[in-house]
């Protein structure tokens, strides 16, 4: 258990989050990914460990505070001491203001900024004995403007922030680096290729995000020494307009 080191990813997904698994996994940390559905997980372990790094999948509502302390708890005792959490859900959806319902803004706000803060509540309160660690939160461009139609999106996302910059502010001075990245741009994944495919199009030119190179930048950031952490960082292709 000494030399191990864990990597906690909720929202590993096929894309973002996945990619930051995998980019962990092969500098020795165990990757523990979260989905809601396990299943949708085994072809991520499947591909991590063929590469020869270890990883596993748990089925985990990060919405619950039960599910969160549970999961982080099996990790520390099970697995590996937790020195990475990386809280990587998206919740991006788009109505108009007058089509908004309560249950759309409040199961938003409960997927992007209540599920943050449980895992960085979590993730702190074993990092802390230790003095060390990193919790980074995945942002997007409504992090820091809120669009029409996107109410319920930049709400969560604006909360989310304000929560990466108050734990920053405490935990920074105990050794933790907490970091908030504003994603600006379409991702290359297979819903922009199949929803939008104008945009996709532009990844001949390099014009829309590779996950594998967000992912590099998540673990640049967790290997920045202490006397120059950087708490926000913006990624955006070359061609995105901002």
């Amino acid at each position: 258990m000494t030399d191990k080191k864990a990597v906690l990813v909720i929202g590993a997904g096929d894309a973002t989050g996945g990619a930051i698994a995998r980019r962990f996994a092969r500098e020795g940390y165990i990757a523990c990914v979260t989905r809601r559905t396990a299943d949708k997980l085994q072809p991520l372990v499947d591909s991590i460990q063929a590469e020869g790094g270890q990883a596993f999948g748990f089925a985990s509502d990060a919405r619950k505070e039960e599910d969160m302390t549970a999961l982080v708890a099996t990790i520390e005792s099970e697995i590996a001491p937790i020195e990475v959490a990386v809280f990587n859900i998206g919740a991006n959806v788009r109505f108009g203001i007058l089509d908004t319902t309560e249950r759309v803004y409040r199961k938003v706000w409960e997927m992007a900024a209540l599920a943050g803060f449980l895992t960085g509540r979590e993730a702190a309160r074993v990092m802390l004995p230790r003095g060390h660690g990193s919790i980074f939160f995945t942002g997007a461009t409504a992090s820091l403007r809120g669009s029409a139609g996107f109410s319920a999106f930049a709400g969560a996302k604006h909360a989310l922030r304000a929560l990466a910059q108050s734990m920053a502010r405490e935990l920074g001075p105990r050794g933790i680096h907490v970091a908030h990245l504003v994603i600006d741009g379409a991702i290359d994944t297979e819903f922009i290729a199949r929803n939008f495919p104008e945009r996709y199009a532009r990844k001949a030119d390099e014009g829309i995000l590779s996950p594998d190179s967000i992912a590099e930048a998540y673990w640049q950031l967790h290997r920045q020494p202490r006397n120059a952490w950087t708490f926000e960082q913006d990624l955006r292709p070359w061609m995105e307009t901002w």
